[in-house]
């Protein structure tokens, strides 16, 4: 069993994550709206130089998945092999760039759970005892009769989440001294303020745990489809302990321990609010029983709405990604979700919104800035850039000097990403691509042509081309083919592979008056084209 010494290695890589998702069904728009955003911080931090590792992942045992397969006349096995490559089909539409996908079924996995909880087991902070109570298989939780939902008759007995019924169970199960760590978790809260996000769902775990926190089950007898319990035949393991520890398990827990200590802790969990006491609660208590650092963050969005209902799968009101994508384009649908919506709030999908952010903020704005830019230079300067004349004051100075501070502005603007504010630093940008708009009208490209102002047109174009290149380097982790076509459509592909998107890092690769003279723009087809009746 590989031993964890860290003392020559020391945590160099950001390590986000999305959580593993549940195979009762295939993907909806809300994976991807979490997927998406995980995507758009890995690439964001792999532009700004960081070492990156990107999780995600699948959750393929507990009971929801086992009735799927029997429902489908299929072994829980053959359901979730068969649901996984639709998964990794979204991953694929949707320009996913994870460096791990995990199945829960893995034997490396699999061999991890049974290691670290055997751990716990040989220490004291499991014990065997008798589990009456509420569980909803849906979502697969132990609820206490307080925290369930009244039915229409008065009676508790619905489930919190999902408001559908749960189910009465006894069962002998080992448990988990939850209850134990609830001082270290208080602790938690208090020294580390960021430790859950937004702040309105750090004050929801705190009031949780302040409350009294009860020892949870750790195993599972009534069910056989699971990791199996060393020590108890007969036995397999709580899926939300089992699928916790995919997040150590892809570390490399276990198993490579040079690997671990670059990657762990984890720098944020990105999850859904209804998936926070797990993370937020459940999930440190266990790896402070195991001696193991907590995660930095955990995050928790809101849900995605469509006609005021959650997105899910078992509510029919889910619309797979594929749909939106073929209509919308891929950087249309990477773009309206983090733009429309502040990533920690509940937020609204609608066929309408996304429309007129297209034909807005897309095709009116950005795209027919960057169509404009290019047809003046093939126009007025038969498509090589020109270079920007030296010394002397520009003609429109005041206009240059507003430009180049919405530029820095933009720049600056988009740090906020480090803080998944997404919506926020999306709108910056956008304040320079109207302020790119707001200098070719002031400068007058067109007049400045007519009238032989050479050094001032090329003066013009070659700030215009240079911003427009900045636009593609910062626009990538949110619009990765956008900014690939833009880059090649300014002719900064050709020079060579250190010249490559991919390899622009920041904040060199955002300096302004780096773009070089001579370049050969393609204007080409529009960056977004009319959508389709």
């Amino acid at each position: 069993m590989a031993e964890h010494d860290t003392s020559a290695v020391t945590k160099d890589t950001f390590y986000v994550t999305t959580p593993i998702y549940y195979l009762n069904d295939v993907p909806h728009i809300g994976h991807g709206y979490t997927t998406v955003a995980a995507d758009v911080l890995a690439r964001w931090r792999r532009l700004s130089g960081d070492r990156v590792h990107f999780l995600t992942g699948t959750d393929e045992h507990g009971e929801k998945n086992a009735r799927a397969g029997r429902e489908r006349g299929m072994t829980p096995q053959g359901h979730v092999d068969d649901i996984v490559p639709r998964w990794h089909e979204m991953l694929r539409l949707l320009r996913i760039s994870n460096d791990d996908f995990i199945r829960t079924t893995e034997p490396r996995h699999t061999e991890r759970v049974q290691q670290f909880m055997k751990r716990l087991y040989e220490q004291g902070d499991l014990y065997r005892g008798t589990y009456s109570g509420y569980y909803d298989v849906r979502s697969e939780t132990y609820y206490t009769e307080d925290e369930l939902l009244p039915d229409e008759d008065g009676v508790r007995r619905l489930s919190p989440t999902h408001g559908t019924p749960v189910e009465l169970v006894e069962e002998e199960n080992w448990f988990f001294r939850l209850s134990e760590y609830a001082p270290d978790l208080l602790k938690l809260y208090d020294e580390r303020p960021d430790f859950v996000q937004p702040k309105a769902r750090l004050n929801e775990v705190r009031s949780f745990v302040e409350a009294g926190l009860e020892d949870i089950s750790a195993t599972r007898s009534r069910l056989d489809w699971g990791v199996s319990v060393p020590w108890e035949p007969g036995h397999v393991f709580y899926v939300w302990f089992d699928a916790l520890l995919n997040y150590i398990t892809a570390a490399g827990y276990g198993s490579h321990p040079d690997a671990f200590a670059r990657r762990w802790p984890a720098d944020v969990h990105l999850i859904g609010k209804d998936i926070l006491r797990f993370h937020a609660v459940y999930w440190p208590a266990m790896l402070m029983a195991a001696g193991l650092e907590v995660p930095r963050q955990v995050y928790a969005h809101g849900f995605l709405l469509v006609a005021g209902a959650k997105m899910s799968k078992s509510n029919a009101t889910g619309v797979h990604p594929a749909t939106l994508v073929e209509h919308f384009g891929l950087d249309c649908y990477r773009y309206y979700f983090l733009r429309e919506i502040s990533f920690g709030q509940d937020g609204t999908f609608s066929w309408e919104s996304m429309e007129q952010r297209y034909t807005t903020d897309l095709a009116n704005d950005l795209g027919n800035l960057a169509n404009r830019v290019l047809t003046m230079v093939e126009s007025y300067r038969g498509g090589t850039v020109p270079s920007a004349p030296d010394g002397g004051e520009p003609a429109h100075g005041e206009a240059e000097a507003a430009l180049s501070a919405e530029v820095a502005l933009a720049v600056a603007g988009l740090q906020v990403f480090d803080r998944l504010e997404f919506k926020r630093g999306l709108e910056s940008l956008w304040v320079l691509v109207g302020g790119m708009n707001r200098y070719v009208e002031a400068r007058r490209p067109w007049a400045l042509n007519k009238a032989g102002e050479h050094a001032e047109l090329d003066r013009c174009l070659a700030t215009c081309v240079d911003a427009l290149r900045i636009i593609a380097v910062v626009i990538s982790p949110v619009m990765p083919d956008a900014a690939a076509a833009l880059w090649e459509k300014l002719g900064l592909a050709s020079l060579g592979s250190g010249w490559a998107l991919s390899a622009q890092r920041l904040p060199q690769a955002a300096e302004q008056g780096r773009t070089p003279a001579g370049l050969t723009v393609h204007r080409g087809d529009l960056l977004f084209p009319k959508l389709p009746e």
